[in-house]
């Protein structure tokens, strides 16, 4: 679709369970005191990525993405970041590796050509903190509660969506055109 319809894309890091431990948090947990059917979500979310041709696995629990954001800043800077971002979507929801885990995350950055002392750096200088929080301060400011959503001259449509989908949101924004 970049290419069909020479668009560009801006990733924005989004605060989703900030309160989750490094170690991570079960799916039970996370959810506990909610009227939510785990299996029922589970099951609606891989049929969705099915029908979108997404990896997903048999996920059990969540863990906390704000190291794998402030990467993926670097990663983006680099020229790296799509590959960087489908790497996270991958470890995280294909294989439930814990995408707060450093040892974890700078496997992900190689995997998608970034090296790996570079990354370590990164995640021990936390240099790119302050991008985050920004982006973080954005989405409270906009109201933006779930991923991903996806922001047009104000406009938003929210999770995964089919191509067309996608390509009617982007094609009936005034300045697209």
């Amino acid at each position: 679709m970049r290419r069909e319809l020479q668009i560009g894309i801006q990733w924005r890091a989004f605060p989703l369970h900030p309160e989750t431990p490094p170690e991570g948090r079960t799916l039970q947990d996370l959810f506990a005191g909610r009227p939510i059917d785990i299996p029922q979500m589970l099951s609606h979310l891989k049929q969705a990525a099915h029908d979108l041709q997404l990896p997903f696995g048999n996920r059990q629990m969540t863990y906390n993405s704000r190291r794998a954001q402030e990467l993926g800043k670097w990663a983006e800077q680099n020229g790296r970041g799509d590959a960087y971002h489908n790497a996270v979507f991958r470890a995280y929801f294909a294989e439930g590796r814990n995408i707060y885990d450093m040892s974890t995350l700078i496997s992900i950055a190689k995997s998608a050509g970034l090296d790996g002392d570079g990354a370590r750096s990164v995640l021990e200088s936390e240099v790119f903190k302050e991008a985050v929080d920004r982006d973080w301060a954005q989405a409270y400011k906009t109201g933006i509660k779930a991923v991903p959503t996806f922001v047009i001259n104000g406009q938003t449509l929210v999770g995964a969506q089919p191509y067309t989908a996608m390509k009617n949101f982007i094609l009936h924004q005034p300045s697209i055109r």
